[in-house]
């Protein structure tokens, strides 16, 4: 079994806590950690594919300013001076966004209220990381940058769309990493890779410019623990006026949320997608998390969606359409350049007429609805958080499954985004062939600090 961490150096494994008690006890700087996460940068790089860009003087530049802070006793927070990416597909000032694109790059003149907000916890940016071409599918694999591999095994996929910041994560190549979320970007490269995903409240996590996917797309933190995750998210939460799809309510901090016992919790198990079936490996997997749940005193109840509705279709209705609407917007003969894939789904989206769209947003109000309700029944939902395993790379669909769409095997993913509700992918052991196992955990909308909470207690019963 291959670990991606084998041959990382202890700076490259350390988590953001650990940074910091390192930079205040001054035995180790900012920029001894992350001249070490530019060099496991560049080590990974050709086996897996996780970069588009590494950044190393500007990485360096920011890494001596907050060394400057820490010595003089004024650092920004427990963030300052931790490595962190961006995925491909997120504005960073005076880069180049390309989306995993052929296109015409977007020179970003602003920073994404994420990445601001980042910069402003003294997050230092030491790399851009791969993604499908604007993000179409929950692979990391197009005509730009080629295929990112699984550092579990280079043959199978890492997942995606957020493929790149995972297998980053995976290998230390960075603390922190932040993914976006349509469908599962974040959810299953972190499910593919044995790392921690969190897909957010909706709105909770700015997101300017708007994505053409509307409001099924989530920013989030991917990291190598829970404990990471909840700092990222804190630093990347806030209101921001360019983000008019926000809820201004303010949302309460992650960390600091009071530990959760599993004795007595009120966990719903939903086992069966929307479409399709488990493979056997997955069904064993999460039978073996849930019975490891009951022994650890939790009281596990099975839940089925909101019934009566189409929730592939549903999807695929306003994710074709996004794309569509994505493609729109090119220059005349960029769609020449454009994945045979993704020219598919914008095509079907085109043919999707505006009453039908209207009818599609009002069902999913309707689902939405029922899954608040039935969140509200429960102190959370756990579920597989794949219906299958890492398959080849650069395959949308695992061979001999019969699918045709990724949409087909990501079950247990979009339906959580039509409910905009929080969703945290975590560890749960690690299978017979030596590829992670993972547990997702859904909370009700707002609840995010509550969800990981919950995944910190369950990561660390799997860990024992």
């Amino acid at each position: 079994m291959r670990d991606p961490l084998a041959d990382a150096d202890p700076l490259s494994r350390a988590d953001a806590a650990t940074l910091a008690m390192l930079y205040g006890r001054g035995e180790a700087s900012p920029v001894e950690a992350v001249s070490s996460a530019l060099a496991r940068a560049e080590a990974i790089q050709p086996a897996f594919n996780a970069f588009t860009r590494i950044l190393h003087d500007e990485a360096l530049a920011a890494a001596r300013e907050s060394e400057r802070r820490w010595q003089g006793g004024r650092p920004r927070g427990p963030l300052d001076g931790v490595p962190t990416t961006i995925k491909d597909i997120v504005w960073i000032k005076n880069h180049a966004t390309r989306y995993g694109s052929r296109a015409p790059a977007v020179e970003s003149v602003e920073d994404a209220p994420a990445v601001a907000l980042l910069r402003e916890a003294g997050a230092v940016i030491i790399g851009i990381t791969t993604t499908p071409e604007f993000g179409w599918k929950a692979l990391t694999d197009g005509p730009l940058t080629g295929i990112s591999r699984n550092p579990y095994d280079p043959a199978l996929t890492p997942g995606g769309s957020s493929g790149g910041a995972a297998v980053a994560a995976a290998t230390g190549a960075g603390t922190l990493h932040l993914g976006t979320d349509g469908g599962g970007s974040i959810r299953i490269p972190a499910a593919f890779t044995g790392i921690v995903g969190h897909k957010p409240t909706f709105g909770r996590v700015p997101a300017y410019p708007a994505s053409a996917f509307g409001t099924v797309a989530h920013i989030g933190p991917m990291a190598r623990s829970v404990a990471d995750a909840a700092l990222m998210l804190d630093a990347m939460s806030g209101r921001d006026f360019r983000d008019w799809f926000q809820n201004p309510l303010p949302f309460k901090p992650a960390v600091g949320e009071a530990a959760a016992s599993l004795v007595g919790l009120r966990l719903g198990v939903w086992d069966e997608p929307p479409f399709g079936t488990v493979e056997p490996e997955v069904a064993r997997d999460f039978a073996a998390a849930c019975a490891t749940l009951e022994r650890a005193g939790a009281n596990l109840r099975p839940i089925a969606l909101p019934p009566d509705e189409d929730l592939l279709g549903l999807f695929q209705t306003l994710w074709f359409t996004g794309a569509a609407a994505r493609l729109a917007g090119l220059p005349p003969g960029a769609l020449a350049e454009v994945d045979p894939g993704l020219l598919e789904i914008a095509e079907e989206g085109r043919a999707v007429s505006a009453t039908r769209l209207i009818q599609a947003n009002g069902r999913r109000a309707v689902f939405g609805a029922g899954v608040d309700v039935l969140l509200a029944e429960h102190d959370a939902i756990i579920s597989p958080a794949c219906a299958v395993r890492p398959f080849a790379a650069g395959a949308e669909v695992p061979e001999g499954s019969g699918l045709t769409r990724w949409t087909q095997w990501a079950g247990f993913s979009y339906p959580v985004n039509l409910a905009q509700a929080p969703a945290c992918v975590i560890p749960s052991g690690l299978a017979v062939m030596g590829v992670p196992a993972a547990l997702q955990i859904i909370g009700p909308r707002g609840g995010d600090g509550r969800v990981l909470a919950i995944a910190a207690a369950c990561e660390a019963l799997f860990a024992g």
